[in-house]
């Protein structure tokens, strides 16, 4: 394979790494007085870590720019993406393709699991590159705050792979809400169909570690993928659909060590209506109904119920999330024949209701006679140019606030949704003191709000 570089780190280079991300800052080039200027062609030169899936869209999205470097732990899972960019370095590991490759790059696009993204984007961030990292952008509340402070002292630009915040379907909840169509909000409902159910389960959740191994795919470099977390064996589990899988490519989703469960994976979507437009903040409290819990993966399903205070002009607002299949009870507003979906959100307003879909697209006002009377909203709010490309024409400017969602923004989102996490694996009410990163009445909740992490990959 073309440019393919060693695939891992000695102990000595493992220090070397470390200690020369330690010891100093490297200058993001707009703000040397560069801004535009990235390269001879005006281009970003851009590195990706974890490029398959996901990942392979998120490169995509960029592609306008130059691709000069890629990473993954699964060579076959990025075969595609490899192939498109011939150019490009390879590398296994992040680590030593940002040590290798950090003079040549400006910007870095993180489409690996979630456990990957805080030690990713803070050793690039500290290395004053900008940062793209895909939804949720951490795998812990401590994580999110980290990250979103690193953000803020390097001044990189940043944007969390929620791609729905820039569509207009976002907009227009926030013009219906603020030009006062359904009145006061006071209760909203979001929810998915993932996990999902025996019939149509996404990935597994709901099961116990397996027992014994299996032998590790050719071009997966297994501890690699592992990266901060503790070593398991590669196995095999239920799939939830009466089949076996593996946790690779897709099936990590659900393991505490990996993932964050179906809040993780689309509640940064479905719920961003929320908190964009009610400007939601932490929530005081949290509590949780759902299946039987265990300590390594997340319940089959979830209802989650948000207690969000009062801010401004604003009330104190209730929001339920509901996942695994489960839904809301059906509005009584909501016209015969229409149906919630498996995906969405729904503000109960004073005057009328608000629905909506997944990730962020166009709401309607329910009933249906309210929709006509109301018609839309004004358009007071600016339009995106795209998820992408809002995020390349700030790293251009040097301006972070212009991705709009940046980790200034994602952060305290993020660190939200995984309270109510706290709430699935405490089983009891969790009082949440945002300001502190504590729970006063949980002190248990000190376990779950960081993590361990193995040697050499601690840069949170």
């Amino acid at each position: 394979m073309r440019n393919l570089q060693n695939k891992g780190l000695s102990r000595r280079e493992l220090v070397g790494t470390a200690t020369a991300v330690a010891a100093f800052m490297f200058v993001p080039r707009h703000v040397l007085g560069a801004a535009g200027q990235s390269s001879a062609n005006n281009k970003l030169n851009i590195a990706g870590i974890g490029v398959g899936g996901r990942g392979a869209s998120d490169i995509e999205g960029v592609a306008s720019e130059n691709i000069v470097a890629l990473c993954d732990a699964d060579l076959n899972r990025a075969s595609g993406t490899i192939k498109k960019h011939p150019n490009a370095k390879v590398y296994r590991d992040f680590r030593e393709m940002l040590d290798k490759e950090h003079k040549n790059i400006d910007a870095v696009v993180i489409g690996a699991p979630d456990h990957i993204h805080a030690p990713a984007a803070i050793m690039a961030m500290k290395m004053g590159k900008h940062v793209y990292v895909e939804k949720p952008m951490a795998h812990t509340i401590h994580e999110a705050r980290r990250m979103t402070q690193v953000a803020k002292e390097t001044g990189v630009v940043t944007q969390m792979g929620n791609q729905g915040h820039a569509g207009d379907g976002l907009r227009l909840y926030w013009e219906y809400i603020h030009a006062g169509a359904i009145g006061t909000v006071k209760e909203v409902h979001v929810w998915t169909d993932r996990a999902g159910t025996p019939e149509r389960a996404w990935w597994p959740q709901g099961i116990d570690r397996p027992k014994g191994s299996v032998p590790v795919p050719e071009n997966l470099d297994w501890d690699l993928w592992l990266g901060p977390a503790r070593w398991r064996p590669y196995a095999k589990f239920p799939n939830g659909r009466g089949g076996e899988a593996t946790y690779c490519p897709f099936n990590w989703r659900g393991w505490w060590d990996f993932g964050c469960g179906a809040i993780g994976d689309m509640a940064v979507h479905n719920a961003d209506p929320a908190f964009f437009a009610l400007d939601l903040g932490a929530p005081t409290a949290v509590e949780a109904q759902t299946s039987p819990v265990n300590d390594e993966t997340l319940p089959v399903w979830n209802i989650i119920t948000f207690e969000f205070p009062a801010k401004g002009d604003r009330p104190a607002v209730k929001m339920v999330w509901y996942d695994g299949a489960k839904l809301p009870p059906r509005p009584a507003d909501l016209d015969e024949g229409l149906k919630l979906g498996d995906n969405g959100i729904l503000f109960v307003g004073t005057k009328a209701s608000l629905l909506g879909g997944s990730h962020a697209g166009t709401p309607r006002i329910i009933p249906e006679a309210k929709r006509k009377e109301i018609g839309r909203p004004p358009k007071t709010l600016p339009r995106s140019p795209g998820h992408h490309q809002e995020w390349i024409d700030a790293c251009k400017a040097g301006k972070p606030e212009a991705a709009k969602s940046g980790f200034w923004y994602a952060g305290p989102f993020v660190e939200a949704l995984h309270v109510g996490n706290l709430a699935v694996r405490l089983q009891r009410r969790v009082e949440w003191d945002a300001v502190k990163m504590r729970s006063p009445n949980c002190p248990e909740a000190d376990n779950y709000i960081t993590k361990f992490y193995r040697n050499g990959w601690n840069f949170v």
